[in-house]
């Protein structure tokens, strides 16, 4: 049994990793300054959790929350492109130094090991595809700047000083908790909250944009195998599915799930948006021994079922 840090552990992703964590008899201690996250999400497993409201740049509270752990789950993040244009000092601030900061304590209490969520937004609007691992990167936001500076980090500390780490850039993540109403949140919950009230949904552009959309149990999965495969120490993986889904058939299989003749709302589109995107996840099967596991129409039923009942 290893304990266990989970900074944002409050979010979306991070309470699913802390169930996980829990479930699996881990003990778990919880890093969230509730700027995005909602203790809710932890309203099942809050009373067999430590729950440590606080900053990752605050050094009296990471010097508190470190103590003790084995293997630190790192998710805290400004984790909006559109909020880190307007807030780049903050986005550089809270990611790339927030990270460091929580490196050099995790280095003084002993951590065995550091897991790193990235994005694929490092990647940018470089053309190949798939997307690698070992392509050159192209950060087209203080977002995507930051969270590529946190990898360095990583990289530095592991080779230089310790702890292990290891960095997953995930792709387009959906499921349960995704919050519908920040206007930073993922396309799918946005599409499933507006189809929900009977309303159509936009899209900006043809629609023939594509993404890699990965169900957040697969993701959660990736961070327990990278934090427990011994080879991973030091590398970086893609958490995607390989396959190109575009907002077109998103809106497809929804309005089926939902069985509604509404029709999308085209709009002009966006500025800067990729156009297609989606990983090669071949390095995270060769290594870590994971692939995603829950097909794309699969997650959409589970998320508009979890939808429905809560």
């Amino acid at each position: 049994m290893s304990i266990c840090l989970v900074t944002g552990g409050a979010g979306f992703i991070g309470s699913h990793l802390v169930e996980a964590l829990v479930a699996q008899g881990e003990q778990v201690r919880v890093l969230d300054n509730l700027s995005s996250g909602q203790q809710y999400n932890l309203a099942g497993v809050l009373k067999r959790i430590e729950y440590i409201e606080g900053d990752i740049r605050d050094e009296a509270i990471v010097q508190r929350a470190i103590a003790g752990i084995d293997v630190v789950y790192h998710l805290a993040a400004m984790v909006s492109v559109p909020e880190s244009m307007a807030k780049p000092l903050e986005a550089e601030s809270i990611n790339a130094a927030g990270t460091l900061h929580l490196l050099n304590v995790a280095r003084a209490a002993g951590v065995r090991r550091l897991v790193l969520s990235s994005t694929s937004a490092v990647y940018g609007d470089e053309p190949t595809l798939p997307k690698t691992e070992a392509m050159p990167t192209q950060p087209q936001s203080p977002y995507a700047i930051s969270k590529l500076t946190a990898e360095a980090y990583c990289h530095l500390y592991t080779r230089a000083f310790g702890p292990e780490t290891v960095v997953l850039r995930y792709f387009n993540v959906f499921g349960p908790r995704q919050d519908p109403a920040s206007p930073y949140s993922g396309v799918i919950s946005i599409f499933v909250d507006r189809l929900g009230r009977g309303k159509a949904p936009l899209i900006f552009g043809d629609g023939e944009q594509t993404r890699d959309f990965v169900f957040v149990e697969d993701v959660v999965r990736a961070n327990l195998l990278a934090a427990a495969v011994p080879a991973a120490a030091g590398q970086i993986f893609n958490v995607g599915t390989g396959r190109p889904v575009s907002i077109n058939h998103l809106f497809e299989q929804l309005r089926r799930i939902f069985e509604c003749d509404l029709k999308p709302d085209y709009q002009p589109a966006r500025p800067g948006d990729i156009r297609y995107s989606y990983a090669d996840p071949s390095r995270a099967q060769a290594v870590l021994g994971w692939s995603a596991e829950v097909a794309f129409e699969d997650g959409l039923r589970r998320l508009v079922a979890a939808v429905g009942d809560g």
